[in-house]
């Protein structure tokens, strides 16, 4: 039920993308094939802490339709890291032991669709390489915009470059570039569909120009990367299981959950699929919904709460688990 089927891989070969991302090669330590999957999809990956177990979803670099054979995964080294990504950078090399669960795609490429628009900032440029090279395999037509900093932070920009030519277009900050979703947009044909993944606030904005532009809603595909916020102190308490726990500080419910010894459900860690959800029974203080599966209302009512990146502002929250 929690993360699905999993299997015990081997680091094979690490990178230095940038200054901050590290790029990872995995295979299964027995030699066999690890499962087939497509562009958008991604792996939870399951690290020895020491102190616990450390779980975090990264995207799959490239797909197996492209070509791709042992998993590939690109980890941003994140300042506020609550141990995940700074683990990887700092004690995953050559050789270290780890788990992944099966692919998952809740991002995948429409293709009937006429044209793929592909738009990237930062890091949520992993899956949309993936769905790039994918693509170009497919001969099947697109264009590639992809928003950075600084050229030192664009990782993957000189291998997209020399893959995908004049289909890949650059933006840099520092060089005063802005990529402008309405010109890309304008003179798209009919049953062109449009795919992005970056920052929060880059998604919304191409989004909301979509949108302004007419786009249908069945045509625009975003992915977001949600890191849980932390927040103060408060008392978790599983009924069916008979369990009472403190969530700390910066600790997301579902880690509590984990560390408690509970067996409980998931497949995203980032608020977009819907598999943690969790019968709320009581709350004693307020609900803090960071996912993007519940609706409004549905937050409102405050019946269910989404475990991996939710949590309370309050004293006490009693779960149906």
């Amino acid at each position: 039920m929690s993360g699905g089927v999993q299997f015990p891989v081997r680091v094979i070969e690490t990178e230095a993308l940038s200054p901050t991302v590290k790029r990872l090669r995995l295979a299964r330590r027995d030699g066999q094939a690890l499962p087939p999957y497509s562009a958008g999809a991604h792996t939870v990956l399951t690290l020895d802490g020491g102190a616990r177990l450390i779980r975090n979803a990264y995207s799959l670099l490239g797909s197996t339709r492209a070509g791709g054979a042992a998993y590939e995964v690109a980890v941003l080294r994140n300042p506020q890291s609550r141990g995940g990504s700074a683990f990887i950078h700092d004690h995953l090399s050559v050789g270290t032991d780890l788990n992944l669960s099966a692919p998952i795609n809740l991002f995948p490429l429409n293709r009937t669709a006429r044209r793929h628009i592909l738009v990237a900032g930062g890091i949520g440029i992993t899956p949309i390489a993936a769905m790039a090279s994918e693509l170009a395999a497919l001969a099947l037509p697109f264009e590639l915009h992809y928003a950075m900093r600084d050229i030192a932070s664009g990782a993957f920009a000189a291998e997209l470059a020399a893959q995908h030519g004049d289909r890949l277009h650059l933006y840099v900050s520092e060089r005063q570039e802005r990529l402008s979703v309405r010109d890309i947009l304008a003179h798209q044909p009919l049953g062109t569909h449009l795919y992005v993944c970056g920052p929060e606030r880059m998604i919304e904005g191409v989004m909301a120009d979509a949108r302004v532009a007419g786009w249908p809603e069945s045509a625009l595909h975003a992915e977001r990367f949600l890191a849980p916020e932390g927040g103060e102190p408060f008392a978790l308490r599983l009924a069916r299981s008979g369990i009472s726990t403190v969530v700390a500080q910066h600790e997301t419910l579902l880690e509590a959950i984990e560390a408690a010894g509970v067996d409980a459900p998931y497949l995203c860690r980032g608020g977009a699929c819907g598999q943690c959800e969790t019968r709320v029974l009581v709350a004693d203080g307020e609900l803090l919904h960071a996912d993007h599966y519940l609706t409004d209302s549905q937050k409102s009512c405050g019946e269910s709460i989404m475990t991996c990146v939710s949590r309370l502002r309050g004293r006490e929250l009693v779960l149906d688990l």
